[in-house]
């Protein structure tokens, strides 16, 4: 088993959702996603959760998932836990996959609820206890409603957190009102970590008392999204407000050029490639920017870029 990293109670930071640098349908970009993690460490980040939405997971053969966990957790050797997605719709699948977590060294794993039959809160709550009953590996919620048709009620994950193998929930819904009222209903539970994925949203929720976020932008930026998680978690309101209206134009100028359900992963993995980090190539159904969009990616990358330097002053 490679150099593990041991989850802290409560996990709090940045724990970007990785994409997967991919040649073609079958095979990693190695190159890339060594250059890629080793740039997200670089940035000063808490962890790294792969085989997300973000790392198109759900489009990936089961034999590159187990890769990209095994060579995830060997470049990483430990310098940063490593989480990994396992939503499946075939429980045995999620646990095969976490089983591969375990062997390489990973620290913990993410479940949205299967996303073909629409399973009500009872059903829900029996799903996550069949897996954590099977898993060595801490387990994390995770709300993503858009995508699973199911959402996590708050007094489920409440009734969930009581297992001792669930550690957290990561909400993806960008619903405030849903996310506060988890947080109210788990108050007295300083142990279990609350993160949310939309970036825009991140900072307010920390200063409210969530523990931080799952952010895309992170890929591309991982310092800027590490300081406004510190600004936020001092309650820096100043700060904060400068930071956040960079996240707010990587949003608006990298995340909504076109009419795709996907630009927000179209335009992280064209920036990335950009950058020099990586491939931009998307595995089928989903296909990369064309020519025109990402010249527009490069053009607003320039003007990003720039403000980004104060950072450094």
């Amino acid at each position: 088993m490679k150099t593990k990293h041991t989850l802290p109670q409560p996990f709090k930071g940045i724990v970007p959702p990785m994409i997967t640098p991919l040649k073609d349908e079958t095979n990693l970009d190695i190159p890339g996603l060594e250059r890629l993690i080793n740039h997200i460490i670089e940035g000063g980040v808490h962890g790294l959760f792969i085989l997300g939405t973000t790392g198109e997971s759900t489009s990936l053969s089961y034999a590159l998932r187990h890769e990209l966990v095994a060579r995830t957790c060997e470049i990483v050797d430990g310098r940063v836990p490593v989480l990994v997605g396992i939503t499946d719709t075939a429980a045995i699948e999620s646990l095969r996959l976490a089983d591969t977590a375990e062997k390489k060294g990973a620290s913990a794993v993410v479940a949205a609820p299967p996303y073909y039959f629409n399973l009500g809160q009872p059903e829900l709550i029996e799903y996550y206890e069949y897996l954590v009953e099977r898993l060595s590996l801490p387990l994390f919620l995770y709300n993503m409603p858009s995508h699973t048709k199911i959402i996590i009620e708050p007094d489920t994950v409440k009734t969930l957190s009581k297992y001792k193998g669930i550690v957290g929930l990561k909400d993806s819904s960008a619903n405030n009102a849903y996310f506060n009222n988890v947080m109210n209903k788990m108050k007295g539970r300083s142990d279990f970590s609350l993160f949310v994925g939309p970036e825009e949203i991140m900072a307010e929720t920390v200063l409210l008392g969530a523990h931080g976020g799952v952010n895309g932008g992170a890929n591309m930026f991982p310092e800027l999204y590490v300081k406004l998680f510190e600004a936020a978690e001092k309650g820096d309101v100043l700060t904060v407000k400068s930071l956040h209206g960079i996240v707010m134009e990587i949003s608006s100028k990298l995340y909504s050029l076109g009419n795709f359900g996907s630009s927000y992963l179209k335009g992280i993995k064209a920036a990335l490639n950009i950058m020099g980090i990586c491939s931009d190539y998307m595995a089928s159904p989903l296909h990369r920017f064309r020519e025109a969009e990402r010249e527009k990616i490069a053009n607003n990358l320039e003007e990003i870029k720039s403000k980004m330097l104060n950072l450094k002053h």
